[in-house]
């Protein structure tokens, strides 16, 4: 990451900006976290230890809260970004709404794929001087 730290591009509640991705965190919310793991090239199935884990840890007494995988990609592409922001608001996002959390780090992959510069470079051919055979 290098330059001046940027915002997120849309808000938490900002689902009006992109009601695609909305609709999708809304009526499958699972598929919409899986679906934001590959797109950072992560595991697809990052999400699920969201989901399998509250249920086997409490079976042992562990109580769990903050959600990891939510957290670590909301982190991760805090970083790869340059977003500002601190692991406290990203702890307190995740738990707070994980749904919005997921659809807004959906909204700003799309985002930055839209508007990433690819620029391919193919080096000039390479001319010998001269008469190399004589």
């Amino acid at each position: 990451m290098a330059g001046p730290l940027t915002n997120w591009n849309t808000g938490l509640f900002g689902c009006c900006e992109d009601m695609s991705s909305c609709c999708y965190g809304f009526w499958c919310c699972p598929c919409l976290a899986c679906t934001v793991a590959g797109k950072f090239d992560e595991n697809r199935c990052l999400p699920l230890c969201d989901i399998c884990s509250p249920s086997v840890l409490s079976a042992f007494g562990i109580p769990l809260i903050v959600p990891p995988a939510a957290l670590a990609l909301r982190v991760g592409i805090r970083h790869k970004y340059g977003i500002k922001s601190s692991l406290c608001k990203d702890i307190a996002t995740s738990c707070v709404c994980v749904w919005c959390s997921y659809c807004q780090m959906h909204r700003e992959l799309k985002y930055r794929k839209k508007n990433s510069n690819v620029v391919v470079l193919q080096p000039a051919p390479m001319v010998a001087p001269g008469n190399p055979g004589k």
